[in-house]
């Protein structure tokens, strides 16, 4: 009898070791996405999202080593309608500087998918990973793929006729890389989290679904403000060049999908989607408060209700002050720092509503 304990003892003490690892890794994950949805805004506001040119899986691990091949390199770039149309008579320093932006991009991707698999495979054969998480996993590398495949689809749709990369596959790739964060965060939690009792608010749980709509919505449109540089249009708060809604909306003869394919030579899409982007902005940021402020004597564990709101309204808070700033700091170009900080926002927001959600919703 002494013996059987001593042997379940030490397999509790096995499984919680391996429970730990495998979280932590998760975490490590999480912190990595967040660090690439980073450098995916320093690449596409520094303009370097198109410097190279191929999509090598294997080779493209290796830049450029000597002055033969950066040259090799930069001709393929003068190649492209981004050169021609912007960037015409660049320096070959200059060109290193968008180059090495884009290679980092993709080495972080490249290093994403080693840091996923070798310990995936580790833990698999090791069986410390259960059918459920396991399935997750899976989901989220698959995932992962798509939003590679989907990231050349982006660049490839910049290497001809238009300067940039087009504005609606700059949404579906930023989004999908949304998406496995948002998949592999809430995968996470519940690792993290495995005794987690949610509290249920009745009827009321109603306004979360809401807001995770709402936040859907707010990221694709967020997507495509950012892809067509929509913020130089209006560099103003809270009122769009003077007026609330632009001219361009009122003008029903504006209302065409030409208008929204060929976003380039109008303004009405960037007067569209900035609008409607706002609005979505005001409406979250209004049913946030109004649970903050309606749910706290609802719930048995007010601290750590109070916990997770604060969270999420700490970030939305955030989120709207640095987009308000960067809209207002759209002079001539949109600014990096405030760009990517934004980006990285959203981020936040996501991250904030998912604990919400797990620490709330009883799924």
């Amino acid at each position: 009898m002494e013996a059987e304990l001593i042997i379940k003892d030490r397999q509790n003490i096995e499984q919680h070791k391996h429970a730990r690892v495998v979280r932590n890794w998760l975490w490590i994950g999480v912190i990595m996405i967040s660090i690439q949805v980073m450098i995916g805004g320093i690449t596409r506001l520094t303009g370097s999202g198109l410097s190279i040119t191929k999509w090598e899986i294997a080779l493209g691990t290796i830049p450029p080593l000597n002055e033969h091949q950066w040259v090799e390199a930069f001709d393929l770039y003068k190649d492209t309608p981004q050169y021609h149309k912007i960037n015409k008579g660049m320096s070959m320093s200059e060109f290193k500087f968008i180059y090495f932006w884009e290679y980092f991009h993709r080495l972080w991707a490249r290093s994403l998918g080693f840091v996923f698999i070798i310990p995936f495979c580790w833990f698999l054969y090791r069986k410390m990973i259960h059918r459920s998480l396991m399935r997750d996993l899976i989901i989220i590398v698959l995932l992962g793929g798509i939003v590679g495949i989907f990231g050349w689809i982006m660049v490839a749709s910049g290497l001809v006729n238009r300067p940039w990369v087009n504005a609606y596959k700059l949404t579906l790739h930023l989004n999908l890389a949304f998406l496995v964060y948002a998949y592999l965060f809430w995968t996470t939690l519940k690792v993290t989290f495995p005794e987690r009792s949610a509290a249920i608010i009745g009827k009321r749980i109603g306004i979360i679904k809401v807001i995770n709509i709402l936040l859907i919505v707010q990221l694709i449109l967020g997507g495509v403000v950012s892809g067509m540089k929509a913020g130089l249009w209006y560099p103003t708060w809270p009122l769009m060049n003077g007026v609330y809604v632009p001219h361009d909306l009122l003008d029903f003869s504006n209302w065409n999908g030409n208008n929204f394919v060929a976003y380039d030579s109008h303004s009405f899409a960037a007067s569209f989607f900035q609008f409607f982007h706002r609005n979505v902005a005001y409406i979250i940021f209004i049913l946030g408060f109004m649970i903050f402020f309606k749910w706290t004597g609802l719930l048995k564990d007010k601290r750590l209700f109070f916990n997770a709101m604060m969270i999420f309204i700490f970030t939305l808070c955030f989120q709207v002050f640095i987009g308000i700033a960067t809209v207002m700091s759209c002079k001539g170009s949109i600014p990096v720092f405030l760009g990517v900080v934004h980006q990285l926002g959203a981020i936040g927001i996501i991250s904030a509503l998912l604990y919400m959600n797990f620490r709330f919703v009883k799924s």
